[in-house]
């Protein structure tokens, strides 16, 4: 096996977090007036996302019993939600940053499956699981990245619900508040 595929092969599903952190900080970026910075890492970001998916798409592909078992797992099921908040965050840097509403749109709409399927998949399957850790090996911070996930698709919602014409713009506020309330 090549060193590519074994990277593939193991790749932690918790790597959006990349994601995340560079959007979180271009975003800081522009807010202080480090528009420059911003824009860089704006393309920065897609490139690192558009990386991720691609990873992720051929361990789905190639190593699809290493990616069952990352998702059944205590523990490690719980990084699958970065790629739910890094979508998202990656969205509010495009409507923040560039204006690409209409990308982020699909962004948005992207995030909002990931969340509805992880959501559903990882808690039933650690809910009815026969054989659980105890909770002091079963429960991890990593368990906040659900509620990461849900507040990003909140903020998302919220910043591209002004982009609506009505009755759309009073559902996704809906959506928006919703999920702020679920996460929060």
């Amino acid at each position: 096996m090549t060193l590519a595929a074994e990277g593939v092969r193991t790749l932690s599903p918790a790597y959006f977090a990349l994601v995340m952190a560079t959007g979180i900080v271009s975003i800081a970026a522009e807010r202080s007036g480090f528009r420059f910075l911003a824009i860089a890492l704006l393309w920065l970001n897609v490139g690192q996302y558009l990386i991720l998916c691609f990873l992720t798409s051929w361990r789905l592909l190639r190593f699809r019993r290493e990616l069952l078992i990352d998702l059944l797992d205590h523990q490690r099921s719980f990084g699958f939600f970065t790629s739910v908040a890094g979508t998202c965050v990656l969205g509010n840097q495009l409507v923040l940053i560039a204006g690409a509403h209409r990308i982020a749109v699909v962004l948005w709409l992207f995030g909002l499956l990931l969340w509805i399927g992880l959501t559903y998949l990882i808690f039933i399957t650690i809910t009815i699981k026969e054989t659980k850790p105890p909770l002091d090996q079963g429960i991890t911070g990593a368990w906040l990245l659900a509620v990461v996930a849900t507040q990003s698709i909140a903020v998302l919602s919220a910043l591209l619900a002004q982009h609506f014409e009505q009755p759309h713009r009073l559902h996704v506020n809906f959506l928006a508040l919703s999920m702020w309330l679920w996460g929060g």
